[in-house]
């Protein structure tokens, strides 16, 4: 973000991907500054501190889904190190029995072998069509194979670690922009709604006809406007 007034700040964009993804989930996107992270911690405080970790001093940050909701927590952990923060595909809210039922489910499957399975049953969710494109089905799971079953082991464990950030949102003070797809099976657009219902400088943009991973389908939008936003003061 730019400081009011003042030559263009240039800082790091912290790009923290979702379950089952990698740094090539954001390989599409022409962001300047751009620093892709993994986590791998088995729970959300642990992979916070490894987005922490991954850069000195003050940094946009950009989250998908489990990236986002990392994101989440870098923000209530250290906000005077956030410039902005970008809330992609994602879910302010804790977990609910169901999903906790679901990811012990997957879980169990993964480590008695069945990782592939697990994968191939959450394609149908990751895009906005349950029979998405050859090219984006190939990208997807191709991530999940380089992520791999421990580290998706470790995630799953994290996601149970969520609890309701809508607090820290509420406490926040940089710039907030929630990202959401109008077709996305997982996190649907009254998620992001809440975001930026919380949020004192939030702000919601819906792209038409995207699903879960809108780097991907739809890389020139979120490009154009990352860069749009990235471009605009910081209040001061």
């Amino acid at each position: 973000m730019n400081a009011t007034g003042t030559t263009p700040v240039v800082a790091p964009v912290v790009l923290v991907p979702g379950m089952l993804c990698d740094a090539d989930l954001w390989a599409d996107l022409d962001v300047p500054g751009a620093v892709p992270v993994a986590v791998t911690e088995p729970s959300i405080a642990g992979m916070a501190a490894e987005v922490l970790a991954a850069v000195d001093g003050p940094f946009v940050l950009v989250g998908l889904s489990l990236g986002a909701i990392v994101g989440f927590q870098v923000l209530r952990r250290a906000p005077q190190r956030v410039l902005a923060f970008c809330a992609m595909a994602t879910n302010p809210g804790a977990p609910t029995p169901q999903q906790h039922t679901a990811w012990r489910d997957m879980s169990r499957r993964t480590a008695a072998g069945g990782f592939t399975e697990v994968v191939r049953q959450t394609l149908p969710t990751m895009f906005a069509d349950s029979a998405p494109p050859r090219e984006h089905a190939e990208r997807y799971l191709a991530m999940a194979h380089r992520v791999g079953p421990d580290v998706f082991t470790a995630q799953l464990a994290a996601q149970a670690t969520r609890n309701d950030q809508r607090d820290t949102l509420r406490a926040a003070s940089c710039p907030v922009l929630a990202v959401c797809g109008d077709r996305d099976a997982l996190c649907p657009v009254d998620f992001h709604r809440a975001i930026v219902d919380a949020a004192p400088a939030g702000r919601l943009h819906v792209l038409p006809g995207a699903g879960h991973l809108v780097p991907i389908e739809r890389s020139h939008d979120v490009t154009a406007l990352l860069r749009s936003w990235l471009r605009e003061p910081t209040p001061a």
